[in-house]
């Protein structure tokens, strides 16, 4: 079992909400933490950063960290968190760093850590910077003490990467694409991808002035997307957060297609084409149609539980490459070390082979299934006996048609619900009672 981590959320994400807040002082203590836990690996960090404001400040202060630590590091400027993933790699650094709350608001922001591989820091790696957090700062000797400079040309290496993760016989020529960036990491980066590979490419969320990432735009809120396509007659429309890792589509038609739907898609694809290696796997809230469509195939289906870290690790022990959430966080470890918005796009166009999104999308039958988020202020009590009753009944009165789940985010203060039955009305009813008992059971 994994021991508890003051600094570390279960998703490999040091970030603000629900834990203790990030602070200039708070930050350049974890640079310099990571410098000294990370010096036998080599002499350089990778620091990356979407558009939230709080970017600068936190850029420069983790880069003080790892200086007094004695680590050089290479300042990357805003880019896609799989991005950093892959430069790590292909750079061979010891690590690289993202300072980004993803989805987030612009008032939170986090540190996200990838390790020398391109992908998450291993238990191991992270219990190791926490062990240098507990102890005092000592600066190295000025002689010893680390450089820093810009890395000039990251986007544009990036945008060669993405663009080498397809068949150099697909072409985007003809399709007509609305791209919704979010005000975030990947403005200066997507519009050039489905640009160069032949789209014509309408794109929104361009425009950071940071404090807009996020806000009302992205993955995570497409009604934006959904007018520009229907309004432009576009092919398709394409959401990504904040940082670039997780992807939502849209259809001709301006219908949302999501994470479960996009990974039945690409799976079924890459089977019937001989390409896929093993199973997929899914999470505890994927909709339990996607593993319906997976088992027609006869594509073996599992469940990790939430987060993409666990996602990582299912895959890597069953040696499989295909695995994603719900909200679009996709894993192709056959083409990025990290879940990544631009790329999962391509091989969803690559797995359409020209029929519309529309139509590929069906595919997947959804099955009826209703979520909640409920705001946390305070203390979740996850075994209060109002709460424990209601889950008790639910699961007894669906046993067998339906499943309910109950959890705390992992990166903002909420606790999600979520409900699937044979009908969405039987959802929505279970809902409404089991949001009721979540918010008796919060204590203050």
């Amino acid at each position: 079992m994994t021991p508890p981590r003051k600094y570390f959320g279960t998703d490999g994400v040091r970030a603000c909400a629900g834990r203790e807040p990030m602070t200039p002082q708070t930050v350049l203590k974890l640079g310099w933490a990571t410098g000294k836990a990370l010096a036998g690996d080599g002499g350089k960090v990778l620091v990356g950063k979407d558009t939230r404001i709080s970017g600068y400040m936190f850029e420069s202060a983790f880069e003080s960290g790892l200086s007094a630590a004695g680590m050089d590091v290479l300042l990357l400027g805003p880019l896609p968190a799989p991005g950093i993933a892959y430069l790590t790699k292909t750079f061979r650094v010891a690590a690289g760093v993202m300072i980004s709350a993803s989805h987030n608001p612009f008032t939170d922001n986090g540190i996200k850590f990838f390790s020398k591989r391109g992908a998450k820091l291993s238990d191991e790696e992270e219990a190791g910077i926490e062990r240098w957090m507990e102890r005092p700062l000592e600066v190295v000797d000025s002689t010893r003490l680390g450089k820093a400079q810009r890395v000039a040309d990251a986007a544009g290496r990036y945008i060669e990467f993405c663009k080498g993760t397809v068949a150099e016989a697909l072409t985007l020529d003809g399709l007509n694409v609305v791209l919704d960036c979010a005000h975030g990491a990947c403005y200066a980066i997507a519009p050039h991808v489905y640009g160069e590979l032949g789209a014509q490419v309408h794109a929104i969320g361009v425009s950071p002035d940071g404090v807009n990432i996020n806000d009302g735009c992205g993955a995570g809120d497409t009604a934006a997307l959904q007018r520009e396509v229907r309004e432009r007659g576009a092919d398709f429309g394409i959401a990504m957060d904040g940082d670039g890792d997780r992807l939502i589509m849209v259809d001709e038609r301006g219908e949302v297609v999501d994470g479960d739907e996009l990974l039945a898609i690409i799976a079924v694809a890459r089977r019937t084409a001989g390409a896929l290696p093993g199973g997929v796997v899914g999470t505890q809230m994927s909709n339990a149609g996607l593993e319906a469509a997976l088992a027609e195939h006869d594509i073996l289906f599992e469940r990790a539980q939430i987060g993409d870290r666990h996602v990582l690790q299912l895959l890597e022990s069953r040696d499989w490459v295909l695995g994603g959430e719900s909200s679009g966080h996709i894993l192709c470890l056959d083409k990025s070390p990290a879940g990544d918005a631009i790329i999962t796009s391509l091989q969803v166009i690559a797995a359409l082979d020209g029929r519309p999104l529309s139509e590929a999308r069906k595919v997947m039958v959804r099955h009826p299934q209703v979520r909640e988020k409920v705001p946390l202020e305070g203390k979740f009590d996850a075994g209060n006996r109002v709460l424990a009753e209601a889950l008790a009944e639910a699961r007894t009165m669906l046993d067998g048609h339906g499943r309910v789940l109950v959890r705390p985010s992992g990166t903002e203060p909420l606790v999600r619900v979520m409900v699937e039955a044979d009908s969405e009305d039987v959802c929505t009813a279970w809902v409404a009672r089991i949001v009721a008992a979540v918010r008796a059971s919060i204590r203050a």
